[in-house]
Parts: structure tokens; C-alpha cells; sequence
């Protein structure tokens, strides 16, 4: 393993370098080295671009790097957009990113005319009870969807969505009109709309949420609230570099 990370530091300031190169830095046989390389290579983590014999740092090297780096980049592409809805709308944003079976926030901004000073940051919900969850759900890979839709999905409050095919429709409407809401169905009297956050290749990587007492929040508000929403979560995607094809 040591080896192997010299290999790629070898890499990373050479620019490229060939398996004789490499042997002779990392002082053993060239049939180690080239058994070290192909290793590498078959993960994507150095890649031979030419027939040169040279090899450089491949795009795996980029996949690890953005998946440390992701949760952070986000909480910071994302805080000025979630500041200024948090303020138009006077309530609660929340960023929140899937987490196994579960969804679970990671920054959270308050509105003005938010009334209970809750912290949501680090708390796990179920994808099926809450807006962000649903829409991760919605985007999910179809054996994931099913994994998921095969249950147990528990009720937390007796609005709970938990039959199958009422929530695959609710899915479907979410893929339909670009987000999604939760009416009382995580907490009673907390309702809550979402909008998908895409990173650079467009996968969904996260969502956008806002929620309220219901008696703020009212169902006849929440198609007016899920369209700035999902306004504020295009410019976070744009933000993470996504560009959505016209």
C-alpha cells in the first residue's frame, strides 16, 4: 500500500512518468513496479493516454478527492442562496443529503419567522416522510426505489405516507414538477418543501428544503413555496457546476 500511494505521489510531480521510472524512485524491480501500475490502472487511479509507456494521475484520483470534498464544497456553495430564501421566505432552509436508508441535514438556516429555534443539523429522518427525502427517493436508481418501497415504511406521525404506491405516484409527481412537500407527515404540524441539488454530472447529490408550521405553510402555499425552492436549488447546481442542458 505504501508503494502503491508512492506511486501516485510520483505521479502527482512528475506530471507522467514511465514503469522504468518508477521502479528506479520506488528502488525495486521493474516487475513490481509494472505489477503496482496495472493495480492502479485497473481502478482508474493512473491511466496510459498514449502508447508512450508513460502513465499520469487518472480521473479515479478526481472521484476520491470529490467525495471527501463534496459535503463541504455544498455547505459552502449553498450558504448565501439558503440565507437569502431563508429570508424571503421567513423560514427554516435545510440542505440534507441521503444517508443509507434515511436522510439526514447537513446546514441548516433560520427564517425570521421561524418560531421553535430546532436544530435539524446531523438529525437522520426516513426518505419517505420528509420532502428532502422524497426527492432523493424520486432520483434514486429504480433497484434502490424498489429496496426502499419494499419497506418496512413506518409511520411517524398518522399522515405518514407508507403505502407503496401511493408514495411511487407521489415520486413520479415529484420527477414531474421538480419537487416535492410533506404535509404534516414528519412532524404534525410541520410542513415542508424540496427541491434536487445536481452536481457536475448531473446527479442529484443533495436537496433543498424549506419548512414551517402548517398554519404558515398552508397546502394552498406550498406549489407558490416549491417554486422559489427549486429556483434557489438550480442556482446551487449551477453553483456545484451543473449545467442543466437547454
Amino acid at each position: 500500500m505504501d508503494r502503491a500511494i508512492t506511486v501516485l505521489e510520483i505521479l502527482a510531480q512528475n506530471g507522467e512518468a514511465g514503469v522504468t521510472e518508477i521502479a528506479a524512485e520506488l528502488g525495486v524491480h521493474k516487475s513490481t513496479a509494472f505489477r503496482l501500475v496495472g493495480a492502479l490502472e485497473r481502478r482508474g487511479l493512473v491511466e496510459q493516454p498514449g502508447l508512450r509507456g508513460k502513465y499520469q494521475l487518472g480521473f479515479g484520483i478526481i472521484r476520491l478527492a470529490g467525495a471527501m470534498t463534496a459535503g463541504l464544497d455544498l455547505t459552502q456553495q449553498s450558504r448565501q442562496v439558503c440565507e437569502d430564501l431563508a429570508a424571503d421566505l421567513g423560514e427554516t432552509v435545510n440542505i440534507a443529503i441521503p444517508s443509507g436508508d434515511a436522510v439526514v441535514n447537513i446546514d441548516q438556516v433560520r427564517g425570521v419567522s421561524a418560531v421553535v429555534s430546532q436544530n435539524w443539523i446531523g438529525r437522520q429522518n426516513p426518505l419517505h416522510a420528509t420532502s428532502s427525502g422524497k426527492v432523493l427517493l424520486a432520483h434514486m436508481r429504480p433497484a434502490q426505489q424498489r429496496r426502499v418501497l419494499r419497506g418496512p415504511l413506518r409511520a411517524a406521525t398518522p399522515r405518514t405516507v407508507t403505502d407503496p404506491e401511493t408514495l411511487r405516484t407521489q415520486l413520479d409527481e415529484i420527477l414531474r414538477r421538480g419537487y416535492g412537500t410533506a404535509a404534516e407527515e414528519l412532524e404534525l404540524g410541520l410542513n415542508a418543501v424540496a427541491a434536487p441539488i445536481r452536481g457536475i454530472n448531473g446527479d442529484v447529490i443533495a436537496a433543498l428544503s424549506a419548512s414551517g408550521p402548517s398554519y404558515r405553510m398552508e397546502a394552498d402555499r406550498l406549489d407558490e413555496i416549491g417554486a422559489a425552492v427549486l429556483k434557489a436549488a438550480e442556482e446551487i447546481s449551477t453553483r456545484m457546476g451543473h449545467m442543466p442542458v437547454s
